[in-house]
């Protein structure tokens, strides 16, 4: 029997959540870096996955080996598969020890198709500094797990693919937070760990039947600490009333907002110029937040939730243009279900990427069900004890 979530499938959401994660990457991959002038003088607007790599006319050196575009996605939904699969293997719930364990197995020793090269090879081969900070820390140091994301740089990357743990607490927001936290401490810290808390939660909350745009997003505001709040409230606030408003304008007022939560700009790339510079960018910090994030909200507030114009206006708004996609995705795919889907587009996923979406959805699905069979199981035992320890109370 299927698990329904309101009139909708759990199986569906979380194909459909998929389905955000792989399309929002690979639209946004192409023009990631770019600042929405550069985007809008070299593309007009980027509307389809087909759009060519603004890199792919340089040398493959300054490409890093590297090709993108016609649908190939990044690390972003290659590390959102990893977590899953350590899910499907260990069939509950994580926290810091299975980011020592599970994740480092994932990106060091299992190899795997990675679409941007275009070859079989190890995730860690491809991944930024601050996700190969997974293998240093808890293989090469043997740190505490919990203490696994102190030092790091400060960035998107544990919110970047933090999804199915939102998927493994459906409606349960508060939970999924706390588990984003636990076991993502082991990658990140600060307002980058913060990030991925909210997202799971946003993501958690989109499963809630017959819930809201809205009520999502307050969801998000009610579990978010500090900057990162703040920075969505006032994104979100910016949205409502922009509503309507030429899309220079909003991406302008959205970008003057983030400015004040995050200090790198347009000013993305990183190059030999700014080594032994003094930054704020990156750092700890209580007062900041990522970018990714309350942009995607706030696009998503400016065209009422619809999946396909809010993952367009994110990306073509600039900066990390992929992970902004991905959060969208994740989030309202997870809100609409499965009619969001465009199939072609998701064959030409499964085809340019050497993997099987859907495939991979249904059998985290049997995952996620599962797991909150046993923690129904659970909560069952618990009332169950409550109430005779009270009888014993009052005897």
């Amino acid at each position: 029997m299927t698990t329904t979530v309101g009139s909708l499938s759990l199986n569906g959401r979380i194909r459909a959540m998929m389905f955000g994660v792989a399309y929002g990457d690979a639209i946004g991959a192409t023009v990631e870096k770019l600042s929405a002038a550069e985007i809008s003088e070299r593309y007009g607007r980027v509307t389809s996955i087909d759009m060519e790599w603004h890199r792919m006319g340089q040398s493959s050196t300054a490409r890093n080996g590297r090709v993108r575009g016609g649908g190939i996605i990044t690390d972003d939904t290659l590390m959102t598969m990893c977590l899953m699969s350590i899910y499907n293997e260990t069939q509950r719930h994580l926290d810091a020890w299975d980011m020592a364990a599970g994740m480092v197995r994932e990106i060091a020793w299992t190899p795997r198709w990675v679409p941007e090269l275009q070859r079989e090879a190890m995730l860690i081969e491809r991944l930024f500094y601050p996700e190969k900070w997974i293998f240093q820390r808890h293989q090469l140091s043997a740190c505490d797990p919990r203490l696994g994301g102190v030092g790091n740089m400060v960035n998107c990357g544990a919110a970047m693919y933090i999804a199915p743990i939102g998927a493994i607490n459906a409606c349960d927001p508060k939970a999924a937070y706390d588990e984003a936290i636990s076991f993502a401490a082991g990658h990140q810290q600060s307002f980058g760990l913060e990030a991925a808390g909210v997202l799971a939660a946003a993501v958690a909350a989109a499963f809630v039947p017959g819930t809201t745009l809205d009520k999502v997003i307050q969801e998000a505001i009610a579990v978010a600490k500090d900057g990162t709040q703040k920075a969505i409230i006032e994104i979100v606030d910016a949205a409502r009333r922009l509503k309507g408003a030429e899309y220079t304008t909003i991406v302008e007022e959205f970008h003057n907002i983030i400015g004040k939560y995050s200090p790198m700009g347009d000013d993305v790339v990183h190059s030999v110029q700014k080594a032994g510079r003094a930054s704020d960018a990156y750092c700890p910090s209580r007062l900041n937040s990522i970018e990714e994030l309350p942009i995607a909200l706030g696009f998503a507030v400016i065209n009422e939730g619809d999946f396909y114009q809010t993952i367009q206006d994110g990306i073509n708004s600039g900066r990390d243009t992929d992970s902004i996609g991905v959060m969208a995705g994740a989030i309202l795919g997870a809100l609409h279900g499965e009619s969001i889907i465009d199939q072609g587009i998701a064959s030409q996923l499964n085809r340019v990427n050497k993997f099987d979406l859907f495939a991979a959805a249904d059998t985290f699905t049997k995952t996620v069900t599962g797991i909150q069979d046993q923690d129904s199981q659970r909560d069952i035992e618990k009332m169950a004890a409550r109430k005779n320890l009270a009888l014993a109370l009052s005897k």
